[in-house]
């Protein structure tokens, strides 16, 4: 079954979507590697590779956050932080996309904003999740995401010349969804024995 073939019924028990999240964060740690090593290929060179790398990476989020939303129907709670992550990654795609077309340091205090914005809510959803297992990773890597958004957000009003924080805080990223990913099998195998 493929991450888009979950149906409402199996999404509905934590076990169901532990799974899901497993074989998410599974693919969101994939293209955050790959992405990264794109990035690092052109983090100093203003153009348009750089800025259509700006851009994916916040769709990517929106676009996992919003197959969570799916897979998780019925969960009896309110899903606000997923959407204002979902909004929010929209908005930065554009924000980076004009952003990187003035400066690379433009283009970083954007992606510190944007760091600070979907790590709070990474934070609420990760706490939220915590009956699916495995979330302490991203209970973490929200912290990180708004302490590294700051750092970047001063690096990018100091006029930075690189966006190879970027990649090294996405790579970052990638570990805590690969250690979620494990430990989501790891729960589900406790569960089901």
């Amino acid at each position: 079954m493929s991450i888009t073939e979950t149906t409402a019924a199996e999404a509905v028990s934590p076990t169901a979507f532990g799974a899901a999240l497993r074989r998410l964060y599974f693919l969101r740690f994939a293209l955050a590697v790959v992405w990264a090593g794109l990035l690092l290929s052109t983090a100093a060179d203003e153009g348009a590779f750089l800025t259509t790398l700006l851009v994916i990476y916040p769709l990517l989020d929106a676009a996992a956050v919003l197959w969570q939303l799916r897979a998780g129907p019925g969960r009896g709670r309110s899903r606000a932080a997923e959407w204002v992550n979902v909004v929010v990654s929209a908005a930065v795609a554009v924000a980076l996309g004009v952003a990187s077309t003035h400066s690379i340091g433009a283009a970083l205090a954007v992606w510190g904003i944007w760091a600070i914005a979907a790590g709070i809510p990474q934070l609420v959803t990760a706490l939220r999740n915590r009956d699916a297992g495995g979330q302490v990773p991203q209970v973490l890597s929200g912290g990180i995401s708004v302490l590294a958004g700051a750092a970047f957000l001063v690096q990018g009003l100091g006029d930075a010349d690189s966006m190879g924080g970027a990649a090294g805080y996405a790579t970052l990223g990638a570990v805590f969804f690969l250690v979620s990913a494990i430990r989501l099998r790891g729960a589900r195998r406790v569960r089901a024995a």
